[in-house]
């Protein structure tokens, strides 16, 4: 019997694992599709490898980065970024730069965002409750509906009034319109404290065979130290009794029913469905708190074109609304190693959808041709160099951040502290827009409180920072293990 049973392959899960290993205890992972990683998968095709989205492997986090060169090695590769923003058949550099902003607006629609921008922060709302609040109270609404309506409510499927400005808060806080506008104008980089500044980071590093190498790789290291991942194997109902979790069961690919105990259970299955499997049943008032959590879920359409180059960029946000396509990630431009040919290119065109959409159930061969088809109109892909495709779905990608999220997981969060040998972790186990990074750090807490530590793991990434805006002393570059939240 294993130490920790550990529900879930992705960074999270994983990751508690190979934490666990680092401490002396044993555990057996459980992953109910077929691949491990998560949504940071890499899926292969015929020689051609692609992320389910793109995945940038930088953090503010010094322990993460060590965790990261620890389990891959030399397979790291140092990767410039350049993404855009396609809006009305033009280019707009991302993150901001006042030349090439004030060319594609033009001056007169340069102009009224100025002045609409000067107007926000003149009076500024007090009280922002929605993302669309807090956008163009900090934006001012002309820059909002070009430059965050349309691309996000293609991501969430509901209208920006309707998501919390948690989200906002989050993702972007610090990327004010000064911020881009000195970013692009000034290059000293640092505050007037001293600080180094990079509003939007310009360089990754990047795995050479995409970001499902390093979970693969970490699972061999864990199956060498004895602690397997069993995959295809689905939970579908955790027993407890006395405050405590005693054992959960699940049933694999071929219908096989099994189960697994352990003194210790780490979970980053989704939460709502976690609540629902635990038996004896959670009291009605949770179960209602479940079923008030929603999650956006997620199609890949790749396509491989016989061109050598279709644009430079490692990936594109599309705002214009006359597509259903919200991002097209470059793979070669990831990593050279993400395509077998270098005669051809590989693009993964991004749909965010409901499961219940009749989209979600289109067959393959209809969602190519609407990806081909969109990415003709929007000029980037002749038809006829389309060769072949595949298609990618990835349920409950997105944890929704609506209205009633927070008072939903504080209801779920009060009942599962009753069970003592139980936490949950990751993006979809804590109902938290986690990156990477940040699912990987409430791996790390959660191993480490199974030994005695006091870590709060819901504390993580409820700094309200944006993920990609790195702040740091010039004494404090060089590698402090100490990570924010923690407890000793």
């Amino acid at each position: 019997m294993p130490d920790v049973v550990v529900i879930g392959a992705g960074p999270a899960g994983l990751t508690t694992a190979y934490e666990l290993q680092k401490l002396g205890l044993s555990s057996a992972v459980l992953e109910a599709d077929h691949q491990v990683g998560g949504i940071s998968r890499t899926v292969d095709y015929h020689g051609f490898r692609f992320d389910i989205g793109g995945h940038r492997f930088f953090s503010k986090v010094p322990l993460i980065n060590e965790l990261w060169d620890e389990i891959l090695g030399e397979d790291f590769l140092l990767r410039p970024r350049l993404s855009r923003i396609y809006y009305k058949n033009r280019f707009f550099d991302y993150p901001l730069k006042a030349g090439n902003a004030l060319a594609g607006l033009g001056l007169f629609e340069a102009a009224r965002c100025g002045l609409s921008y000067a107007r926000a922060r003149l009076r500024p709302s007090a009280d922002a409750k929605s993302f669309e609040d807090w956008v163009a109270g900090r934006f001012g609404y002309r820059l909002y509906n070009i430059f965050f309506k349309t691309y996000t409510e293609k991501v969430w499927g509901i209208p920006c009034r309707d998501i919390s400005a948690d989200w906002a808060a989050q993702r972007i806080k610090n990327l004010s319109l000064w911020e881009a506008v000195r970013h692009a104008l000034f290059s000293s980089g640092k505050s007037k404290d001293g600080q180094v500044i990079t509003t939007l980071i310009d360089e990754f590093k990047y795995p050479r065979l995409g970001p499902g190498q390093m979970w693969e790789a970490c699972t061999r290291r864990l199956a060498e130290q004895g602690n397997p991942t069993h995959c295809d194997v689905a939970v579908t109902r955790v027993r407890h009794a006395r405050g405590q979790v005693e054992c959960v069961y699940g049933q694999t690919a071929a219908g096989e029913p099994t189960e697994f105990a352990g003194q210790h259970y780490v979970s980053s299955m989704p939460l709502r469905e976690l609540i629902r499997a635990l038996d004896p049943p959670a009291p009605a008032q949770v179960l209602e708190a479940a079923s008030r959590l929603r999650y956006r879920d997620y199609l890949t359409v790749v396509l491989i074109v016989k061109r050598a180059e279709v644009f430079p960029d490692n990936w594109v946000y599309v705002h214009s609304p006359e597509v259903r396509m919200g991002r097209i990630q470059n793979y070669k431009n990831w990593s050279p190693a993400m395509v077998p040919d270098p005669s051809r290119t590989s693009l993964g065109l991004e749909y965010f959808v409901w499961e219940t959409d009749e989209m979600w159930r289109w067959d393959d061969r209809r969602l190519i041709e609407l990806g081909t088809h969109e990415c003709a109109q929007l000029g980037l892909v002749d038809p006829r160099d389309v060769e072949d495709g595949t298609v990618v779905r990835m349920k409950k990608a997105y944890p929704i951040y609506d209205h009633g999220y927070q008072e939903a997981v504080a209801t779920l969060r009060s009942y599962l502290e009753t069970l003592s040998n139980l936490q949950t972790v990751g993006r979809n186990g804590l109902h938290r827009y986690n990156n990477q990074d940040h699912s990987m750090l409430t791996g790390v807490y959660a191993a480490e409180n199974i030994t005695g530590a006091r870590h709060d793991v819901w504390s993580v990434n409820t700094e309200q920072e944006y993920h990609e805006e790195q702040r740091q002393t010039d004494a404090s570059a060089g590698g402090d293990r100490q990570v924010p939240g923690r407890r000793a």
